[in-house]
């Protein structure tokens, strides 16, 4: 990426990306500081993760926590597979590191996805969902459960916005 590239590199598990977390921590995520702001590492890091899986204890975390409170990076984690196409394409144009996150529950579900190309924005959040007395703030595939939530307290007569 420093030599002009863009590359996405996928790692197979999220839990194994410690063993690169100097080069992520000091390298990836500090090149445009230490070149103030002029160089550029347009690269994607996609790392399945979460669990619900029955997956080993070392498969099944979720690190995004982490990753969000390093400055220099940026992360995604697509819900449905619209998103996942256009936050992949935006992470791809964009000019710094972004690690673009997958929990492994999202990899079976069916969306429409339209054949041209669209990015989805980073750094913008999406109202999956309009209400009016409670706000459910959730990522990848935590924003289904959190739909189903939003259903059940609508019975309830509470309006919740995803």
């Amino acid at each position: 990426a420093a030599a002009g590239l863009r590359p996405v590199v996928e790692i197979m598990f999220i839990d194994f990306l410690f063993v690169a977390f100097d080069q992520v921590i000091n390298q990836m995520a500090k090149m445009r500081y230490m070149f103030g702001g002029k160089a550029k590492l347009p690269i994607v890091v996609r790392c399945p993760c979460g669990g619900g899986l029955q997956m080993a204890a070392q498969h099944s975390q979720s690190l995004e926590a982490m990753l969000c409170h390093i400055p220099g990076l940026k992360v995604v984690m697509p819900a449905t597979p619209y998103d996942a196409k256009g936050l992949l394409t935006a992470a791809i144009r964009d000019d710094n590191p972004v690690f673009c996150l997958e929990h492994k529950k999202c990899y079976t579900m069916a969306g429409d996805v339209p054949q041209e190309q669209y990015e989805v924005p980073l750094g913008v959040a999406e109202v999956k969902r309009p209400g009016s007395d409670v706000t459910i703030v959730a990522t990848s595939y935590m924003v289904h459960e959190a739909l189903q939530a939003a259903e059940e307290l609508a019975g309830r007569g509470i309006e919740a916005e995803v």
